[in-house]
């Protein structure tokens, strides 16, 4: 574990997210920090700084939990008639202050942050430790006069006393300031008493004690005789004042030493507080979130940012790419490939951290759909892998390390291995890499792997839930894209990078006469689908963004559409009714001229009545009529919608047969087309090969690096051989 961690630089990760922290012991835990495997626990790491995290973003502030460590003051609280100084009084009030502050906070919101609450959910709430200490200590952490009656009494005393030092001093100085023998500076304090800066000329005229002198001599200290007494009461009262302060100190450290276990355990919470502070505020500054922690066999990193990285490209003001890589039990083993610089490795390390943080109860720089399984155990290969101490080659350590992956690797291990198979012969140490790569398969582990050897990109694309995977490359410039592409093995681009720095064109040339065709051909084939891969990638971006205009533009068009015909049926209601109240109204103007002139009121009820009659005629009629006509609309439609469903099935079962028909006559027309020396490829695979010998209705292909029989109707053909 100690070489994974090394190797995928969590140390260093670890070290950021101390900066984070208040205390040393907050520190020291979070550089301890190791990954974990027992799923409950994690969960609820994981979720205490997701709840934490939500605190920064929202109005419920988690209170403060800054504090001054007090294993000293709990040690000597152990200790029987141990005395405590107000320093240390003044500590414990934060601490127990600090943890009262968040069992109060933690009880009132204990649904926003329930796994936090969790924490000190055993401590106890208690005022007296606060209420004892603010009894004895003022603000600034000195003895209150009101500790004790006989405190207050002293203390006055000592405020009388030197009230009449500093008259009866007053009075000396101005007395032998007026007979000049006092020196410019007039007076001092020697051993915290006040003293006059007497000539040494008029030492002997001066009636007190000498306590010093100047380093000339030409001054002398003296003590004025009149203020001699009174400095010597001082002193007594002052040793009373010590006493009782010694006495009150004690008093109060005994009351205080029945919570020494109570104080180690707030202590001991604050500190988790703190580790799971500095995880948010670290998760805070890379934009981590929690992902999903799923129970299946499923390892899904979207938009995945490797943090070191990021937080070191942001300083600097450059960007950073993320990655986006699955492995599931349909896609165990994925093999990158690809030029140098090309981001390989650094997606390995994102992998390999990311896990590590997970399972320290960090949150990840990903998607939030993103979903994360628990690994027992994660095994790397990363880096240079020399020995020094044990004077062993790169490749004995590494294979030393492959013996150790053996011993340890299962359905439930991680294995991410940077350059696997190299240190040594290229086809003898390709050769075993792909038997381990096979053992691991077969053992059902989750990996992902980075090597130049062909032999491995074939035998990622033969094992069912292995797969190839290349960093995309500009095929213009020759410069990393740094996405990764799954799916298709890379080109290392060894030719082309050369000819791009600078290597003679013939020299490349003669390179390529060295090495065996085939091996020339399949990378060639590889750069040829890579270039394909980034144009489609440029063609599809162009599609997309061509589309989106269009659907909008139609939905623009359709919601105008919309808006003119809902007008149009609104004023052609309107106009109706319009139509229909000047008609009503013309008819109440007749009846009413009519009455104006006969006066007969029956005529005039049995025309209203008449009129009220029609209307209501008119209104059943309409509403019979509508309802029938609905039904009518509503029978064709269905009828209409059977009769093109049947005609879509009667056209899919004929085009299905004519397909079947079409594809059986290609197939044998293809089978019986190819000759030996085509070209071809086996169905869903990306390997092309070479017919060498046709025996019935079998086929001999040669890779160049290796030959395989197989049946000729599972055969596509790629380029037809060219007739001489």
């Amino acid at each position: 574990m100690k070489k994974t961690l090394e190797d995928l630089e969590f140390p260093a990760l670890l070290s950021l997210v101390a900066a984070h922290t208040h205390t040393p012991k907050g520190k020291e835990r979070v550089l301890a920090l190791k990954p974990l495997t027992h799923r409950e626990t994690i969960t609820s790491l994981l979720f205490q700084t997701n709840e934490y995290l939500t605190s920064l973003e929202t109005q419920n502030y988690i209170p403060s939990h800054t504090f001054d460590e007090v294993d000293h003051e709990i040690r000597f609280l152990g200790i029987e008639n141990s005395l405590l100084e107000p320093h240390s009084f003044a500590k414990i009030r934060t601490l127990s202050q600090t943890v009262n502050a968040h069992l109060l906070f933690f009880k009132k919101f204990y649904d926003y942050y329930p796994t936090i609450a969790v924490l000190s959910q055993d401590i106890p709430y208690t005022e007296e430790i606060v209420r004892a200490i603010d009894s004895v200590l003022d603000k600034f952490g000195e003895i209150k006069s009101e500790a004790s009656e006989k405190l207050s009494e002293v203390r006055t005393q000592i405020g009388t006393l030197k009230g009449k030092i500093n008259q009866s001093f007053s009075r000396a100085l101005s007395e032998y300031n007026a007979l000049d023998y006092l020196d410019d500076i007039r007076e001092t304090v020697v051993e915290n008493r006040r003293v006059l800066a007497v000539k040494a000329t008029y030492k002997r005229k001066v009636r007190g004690t000498v306590l010093g002198s100047s380093k000339t001599g030409s001054i002398i200290y003296i003590e004025p005789l009149v203020t001699e007494q009174y400095s010597r009461e001082l002193s007594h009262l002052l040793h009373e004042e010590r006493e009782e302060i010694r006495r009150i100190l004690l008093r109060l450290t005994n009351t205080l030493r029945p919570f020494a276990a109570l104080l180690s355990q707030e202590q001991d919470y604050l500190v988790a507080i703190d580790v799971i502070a500095a995880k948010a505020y670290f998760a805070k500054e890379t934009h981590a979130l929690l992902p999903d922690l799923t129970q299946e066999r499923v390892l899904e990193l979207r938009d995945a940012y490797h943090p070191l990285l990021y937080l070191s490209n942001t300083k600097k003001g450059k960007q950073t790419f993320p990655q986006t890589i699955r492995l599931d039990d349909e896609q165990r083993i994925i093999v990158i490939s690809g030029p140098n610089a090309g981001g390989k490795s650094i997606t390995l390390k994102t992998i390999g951290l990311l896990q590590l943080m997970f399972q320290t109860g960090l949150l990840l720089p990903v998607h939030r759909l993103s979903k994360v399984p628990i690994f027992s155990q994660i095994l790397t290969d990363i880096g240079d892998n020399q020995s020094i101490e044990n004077h062993l080659s790169t490749y004995s350590y590494r294979l030393k390390n492959m013996n150790y992956f053996l011993r340890k690797c299962n359905e439930t291990t991680l294995f991410l291995i940077d350059e696997f198979g190299t240190g040594s012969d290229p086809e003898l140490g390709g050769a075993l890499a792909e038997i381990f790569l096979e053992e691991f398969y077969h053992r059902k582990a989750f990996g992902v792997i980075t090597t130049h050897y062909a032999n491995l990109k074939i035998l990622a694309n033969e094992l069912p839930y292995a797969t190839n995977a290349n960093m995309l490359f500009n095929d213009k410039t020759l410069e990393p894209i740094y996405k990764l592409i799954v799916g298709e093995a890379g080109s290392s681009f060894t030719f082309e990078v050369a000819q791009k720095n600078g290597i003679p064109y013939s020299l490349i040339n003669r390179a390529k006469k060295r090495i065996e065709k085939g091996k020339v051909r399949f990378d060639a084939t590889i750069a040829k689908l890579q270039k394909e891969r980034s144009q489609m990638e440029k063609t599809t971006s162009s599609l997309k963004e061509e589309e989106e205009k269009t659907r909008e533009e139609a939905k623009r068009l359709e919601t105008l559409n919309n808006k003119i015909q809902s007008k149009l049926t609104s004023y052609q209601e309107l106009y109706d009714q319009n139509q229909k109240f000047i008609y009503l109204g013309n008819k109440i103007n007749e009846i009413a001229e009519r009455y104006f002139e006969d006066k007969k009121r029956r005529p005039l009820i049995a025309e209203f009545l008449k009129i009220v009659e029609t209307e209501n005629s008119k209104r059943k009629a309409k509403s019979k009529k509508e309802k029938q006509a609905e039904e009518a609309q509503k029978k064709i439609a269905q009828e209409q919608l059977h009769k093109e469903i049947e005609a879509v099935r009667q056209q899919k079962k004929i085009e299905k047969k004519a397909r079947e028909h079409s594809e059986r006559q290609e197939k044998l027309t293809q089978i019986q087309s190819l000759k030996v020396g085509d070209r071809v490829r086996i169905k869903d695979s990306k390997s092309v090969g070479v017919i060498d010998k046709i025996e019935k209705d079998k086929a001999l292909i040669n890779y160049g690096l290796f030959t395989t029989l197989t049946a000729l109707a599972q055969l596509e053909l790629v380029e037809k051989v060219k007739k001489k």
